[in-house]
């Protein structure tokens, strides 16, 4: 009797336990330390709804998903996702508060104060022009007499673009969109990690590509693979299409020094299960999707394992 294929996780779990065993150990730009690897991919199918949810410990896809919706608003001020209960941006700014203030004030007194305070969060909660800035407002400049240029009040908006090419131009293979604006990367709070996603369109699905330049492993993995995943369908619904595979690409694949609880426990945990994503509704376009339009089944993870952020 033939045996059956292996679960979508194992490969995650496998570059895991290698990266862990033989990478090369480095001083980082957070002074934790890493294992670290250059060059890693992983492909998913998304077929039937399917969703490469991480099953060896629970994933807060919700937070993920907030995430991405928050992206393509092109917002960079973390106000509205505290608002949301979604921390994930938070350590960055409150981090650079306490360097410019000297004040050793705790998370959660200055998440209240960001969304209590408009003229707080305009002053520190602000990200710089991160993903969404990019995404849908990719800076434009118009000339102004004498070769001279301003900056154009609205620019580029790479997801309209991107929506409007695959309805139109299929077969091209210039379906992307990106964040890394390299004249902006110094105003950013963390350049993009997850920094280019291309598509295809092949026999009615529509596949989904990222290349992550950077990739914590440990933790930020789980919520990449959701966005992609979620990113692709969408595109594939707006574009009547179907989801077809989604690929991994990852430049430095790395693991802190500081996650080895978290390492050595996951790794020896059994993945299984078949989580699935749906879309509730179809909304007039891309950036019309709540929250609430998001429906994850048959999610049944082992027990979350934390393990701290480096900033």
């Amino acid at each position: 009797m033939a045996s059956s294929p292996p679960h979508y996780e194992q490969q995650y779990l496998d570059l895991m336990r290698h990266i862990w065993l033989h990478g090369d150990e480095r001083i980082d730009r957070t002074g934790v330390g890493t294992r670290s690897i250059l060059g890693a991919t992983m492909r998913f199918s998304l077929a039937d709804d399917a969703v490469p949810l991480l099953t060896t410990k629970r994933v807060y896809w919700k937070v993920a998903a907030r995430e991405m919706l928050w992206f393509l608003t092109g917002d960079t001020n973390i106000r509205e996702l505290v608002r949301q209960g979604v921390h994930i941006w938070t350590d960055w700014p409150l981090d650079s508060y306490r360097k410019a203030t000297g004040e050793e004030i705790d998370r959660d007194a200055f998440e209240a104060r960001i969304v209590e305070d408009q003229a707080f969060a305009a002053r520190w909660g602000d990200l710089g022009p991160v993903y969404g800035a990019q995404w849908v407002n990719w800076p434009r400049y118009e000339e102004v007499g004498d070769g001279l240029y301003r900056r154009a009040a609205q620019g580029h908006n790479q997801i309209a673009d991107l929506v409007e090419a695959i309805r139109t131009s299929p077969g091209s293979r210039r379906l992307l969109f990106t964040g890394w604006n390299v004249a902006e990367v110094s105003r950013m709070a963390l350049p993009p990690c997850h920094m280019t996603y291309q598509f295809q369109v092949a026999n009615g699905r529509l596949n989904g590509l990222l290349f992550q330049r950077s990739c914590d492993l440990g933790l930020g993995f789980a919520f990449n693979i959701f966005g992609l995943s979620m990113i692709t369908r969408m595109l594939a619904q707006q574009c009547d299409l179907e989801a077809g595979e989604i690929v991994w690409q990852g430049g430095d694949v790395h693991l802190y020094l500081n996650h080895a609880e978290l390492v050595e426990e996951q790794i020896g945990r059994i993945p299984s299960g078949s989580p699935k994503l749906r879309i509730n509704r179809r909304p007039s376009s891309i950036f019309d999707y709540r929250i609430e339009d998001f429906e994850v089944a048959d999610y049944a993870p082992q027990r979350h394992i934390a393990a701290p952020v480096a900033v």
